[in-house]
């Protein structure tokens, strides 16, 4: 489990086959081999581990439903360690299973700080819901605004700053993961009927 409070932005160092290596520093901190590590909210393993950078193995399940596939070398990625027992839970429960890509459409300014508008998935957009959770990237934010099929989010400088979304541009694919409490929701009213 995660938390969605981005720990660093590390750097892709190659991409051979399903092999996914990323050069970091802090989130190397305590790392270990079989440890989860969040990439740019993708949940994955790590497989191999040196003094600067981590691997792991990309599934085509993973390739299919995130833009890790899109990752080249130089390529800035999101990471977050595991959350430890105990730890603070400072943004909110992310699981770091991707449910689908979204598109950044537009990003306006606004005050100090910046709108981004993604479209999403029709399938997604009954979890979105103004004021709630969404992890883009493995970003912990809050909707703005929702529409038809996108929606909003306000983007404050540090986030901006001490993330990849200082390098996203219009068109670029992001990973998108719903409120999880809001889909066992609509679960168990599902089986109730």
């Amino acid at each position: 489990m995660f938390t969605g409070i981005v720990e660093e932005v590390g750097v892709v160092k190659s991409f051979t086959g399903s092999r996914l290596t990323i050069k970091a520093a802090k989130a190397l901190e305590g790392l270990a081999l079989g440890d989860s590590v969040s990439i740019n909210g993708a949940c994955l393993t790590v497989v191999t581990l040196d003094a600067s950078s981590f691997g792991i193995d990309a599934v085509p399940e993973t390739l299919r439903r995130t833009n890790l596939g899109e990752l080249e070398p130089g390529y800035p990625v999101n990471l977050e360690r595991a959350l430890g027992a105990g730890g603070r839970l400072g943004g909110h429960i992310v699981q770091g299973h991707v449910d689908a890509r979204g598109r950044l459409l537009s990003i306006k300014p606004e005050g100090g700080a910046r709108i981004f508008r993604f479209r999403a998935p029709q399938r997604l957009m009954p979890y979105i819901v103004e004021k709630g959770f969404i992890a883009i990237d493995g970003i912990s934010l809050t909707v703005v605004k929702r529409f038809g099929a996108s929606f909003t989010i306000s983007v404050i400088p540090y986030t901006f700053v001490n993330t990849n979304f200082q390098r996203r541009k219009i068109g670029d694919s992001v990973n998108l993961e719903v409120d999880i409490l809001a889909k066992y929701v609509e679960s168990l009213l599902s089986s109730r009927k």
